[in-house]
């Protein structure tokens, strides 16, 4: 339903621009969502992409247009507007999505719109961006409340009203002693419901889970899934909060993370194919392709090698595809769960054995009962040949070997790499596919050599 009202939006928009009706656009404009409105731009040319935005009377809507354009589509749309423009956005921009916004822009640019924004505004912008990227500390959103522990109940509530209005999420009250120091975490619900007078240490909560400036984002992103928070504090070495990670930041970092890891296992790089050159593209996925090569050849050989058999028993290149393509597929499904996991935080590299024992018991059991369906489906095709029970049995145990083997390697080899400090979504997906092609041909020729006596 939402893809058909937003492909209803692009072609509105299309057409209202193309007529030049200024009117009617302004009126879809103000009632689209900006989110919408971002899709919009990467369907239409520079110059209207420009023309749309001059439309957009609401600041607000800006922020959001900004924050929701993919890195390539806001890099070329923004050389475009005025410098009064991008700074006037940005100035209302929360500070974490500013500074990751900045950071993709070259530096001489993003100096000039630092230069020309609020001094308090460019500050906390310039602080987020010191921090190395893809940590805590560059993600963190430096609005936050965070109060004395002798603070009473009433206190605290007449604070709010008062002092923290512009705190873009107000999830939780964070507790601080007198030395600064991160003590305790209270959320709203608790703050209402307890009596006005009693003092913020009475109720915390001191079982706080907290991560550094210099933690890594995903492992923040792990932290948030796992407790159902929805933000957590980011301290300094001296235990000093200094910002905090929402639950919408890692909402897109776990969608990135996800993406990301897809595109690895795929062998095609971490963008996306529209964020891609032709040239970029092809030398990306060269190198893994041409591991598939690899084994290929390796597969053409070892087929070779049985050249004589082959001519002799033909019907045996019939079942060569569905061996090697039953292996490929569970081994893809055991190494994309195990990879998933990994990123997840779910699986851990503790649990090597018996993460690898379940995919190869699961291998094997599915190994059999396709094995049977396929020796089934030999013995009836080849019934009146001397050697078709000898030939079902062949092709049975080489899918149980092919499917047990894929299993088996799927398993083992992203938990081999997460191991040796090499990132598994890169490397998986083209060695599991090789290698299990060149173990199922090798596997299936030797069960017939011995069974049918090639």
């Amino acid at each position: 339903m939402h893809k058909d009202r937003t492909e209803v939006l692009v072609e509105s928009i299309k057409r209202f621009l193309r007529r030049g009706a200024n009117k009617y656009l302004q009126n879809i404009v103000k009632k689209a969502h900006a989110a919408d409105l971002s899709i919009v731009f990467r369907e239409i040319s520079l110059d209207n992409r420009c023309k749309l935005f001059n439309l957009i009377d609401d600041l607000e809507k800006k922020v959001v247009l900004f924050s929701e354009l993919d890195e390539t589509t806001f890099i070329e749309f923004i050389k475009l507007l005025e410098l009064k423009d991008v700074v006037e956005v940005f100035g209302k921009m929360p500070a974490d999505d500013a500074a990751e916004l900045l950071n993709c822009l070259d530096e001489d640019y993003s100096t000039q719109i630092l230069e020309n924004m609020k001094k308090e505004d460019s500050q906390e912008v310039e602080h987020l961006m010191s921090y190395i990227e893809d940590t805590a500390g560059s993600i963190m959103v430096p609005d936050f409340i965070a109060l004395k522990e002798d603070m009473q109940a009433q206190q605290v509530i007449e604070a709010l009203q008062n002092e923290y209005l512009d705190v873009e999420m107000p999830f939780y009250i964070y507790v601080i002693n007198e030395y600064g120091k991160l003590v305790g975490v209270i959320s709203l619900r608790q703050l209402v419901v307890v009596q006005s007078k009693m003092p913020l240490k009475e109720f915390m909560a001191t079982d706080i889970i907290s991560v550094n400036t210099y933690t890594d984002q995903e492992n923040v992103a792990k932290l948030v899934s796992r407790y159902d928070y929805l933000a957590i504090p980011v301290v300094d070495d001296d235990n000093c909060i200094v910002g905090i990670v929402t639950v919408d930041d890692v909402i897109d970092i776990i969608s990135d993370v996800a993406t990301e890891d897809m595109l690895k296992m795929a062998g095609v790089g971490e963008d996306y194919i529209e964020t891609q050159t032709v040239l970029r593209g092809t030398k990306i996925r060269l190198p893994w392709l041409f591991t598939s090569f690899l084994g290929g050849v390796a597969a053409f050989f070892i087929i070779g090698g049985f050249q004589e058999s082959l001519a002799k028993f033909t019907c045996l290149a019939a079942f060569i595809p569905v061996i090697m393509g039953m292996g490929g597929n569970i081994g893809i499904q055991s190494s994309t769960i195990v990879v998933r996991g990994i990123a997840t935080g779910k699986i851990n590299i503790r649990d090597l054995w018996s993460v690898v024992f379940k995919e190869l018991l699961i291998g094997m059991i599915l190994g059999v009962i396709y094995g049977v369906f396929i020796g089934i489906v030999a013995k009836l095709r080849f019934f009146s040949e001397p050697f078709s029970l000898a030939l079902s049995f062949s092709v049975g145990l080489a899918v149980i070997s092919s499917m047990s083997v894929a299993a088996l390697v799927g398993a083992l080899t992203p938990m081999l790499f997460k191991k040796m400090n090499i990132d598994p979504a890169v490397a998986t997906g083209p060695f599991v596919t090789t290698s299990v092609d060149i173990v199922s041909v090798y596997c299936y020729f030797l069960i017939a050599k011995l069974l049918i006596g090639l």
